[in-house]
């Protein structure tokens, strides 16, 4: 996700901004918070986290600070997790929130749009193996279900259930009852969009 605008040579924050996208205004502003939350330390731990109230009643809270200590989530080709982060990283997770620029080619959208999928994704596989499991999916529902207090537990499990026999019949096709379905991988993921764009776009021509 390049920076689609022009940053000055000997600019302090020029490779990030290239990197990220941000702007140095918004470099500089993430810098502040940056500190603030780390308490004027060099680097964030997972428990500093802890002083953000939006993050507070967040049903997926776990997983989006999980999210920002994830080498996946760096831009490289890094696996498992670290447990303290520097500024640069904090950056490129950061980046994923980021709104497209309206500067962007069509290109840089789609390369954009990949790597928040893969993001997203990535948060969901929560044990690194490059597939969403049916019982880290039952984990991700029951927690957004049940957390508000009107859903028990069985409930959320019976639709999470559900949900995924539905995932399967799209990325699988039809299934013999002994068939098992190992889970989601990032190009089901892809597909699973695809077919729901197609299904919302047929049911706004009609």
């Amino acid at each position: 996700m390049g920076a689609f605008h022009s940053v000055s040579d000997d600019h302090p924050y020029r490779d990030l901004a290239a990197k990220t996208g941000f702007s140095l205004e918004q470099i500089g502003s993430l810098h502040n918070r940056f500190k603030q939350l780390s308490h004027n330390e060099d680097v964030l731990k997972r428990e500093d986290f802890n002083s953000i109230p939006d993050l507070a009643c967040n049903p997926i809270r776990t997983q989006i600070i999980k999210a920002f200590f994830d080498r996946r989530n760096f831009q490289g080709n890094g696996t498992g997790s670290v447990q303290e982060i520097g500024f640069e990283e904090f950056l490129t997770v950061m980046s994923y929130f980021r709104p497209p620029s309206s500067r962007m080619t069509e290109e840089q959208r789609e390369e954009m749009r990949r790597a928040k999928l893969r993001f997203l994704f990535n948060m969901h596989d929560t044990d690194n193996d490059g597939t969403i499991t049916l019982e880290e999916y039952r984990h991700v529902v029951e927690e957004l279900l049940s957390s508000s207090g009107t859903l028990g537990k069985e409930t959320a499990k019976g639709i999470s259930d559900a949900a995924m026999l539905e995932v399967a019949s799209i990325t699988m096709g039809h299934m013999e009852p002994d068939e098992f379905y190992e889970g989601i991988t990032f190009d089901h993921f892809l597909k699973i969009l695809k077919e729901i764009e197609i299904d919302t776009k047929m049911h706004i021509r009609f």
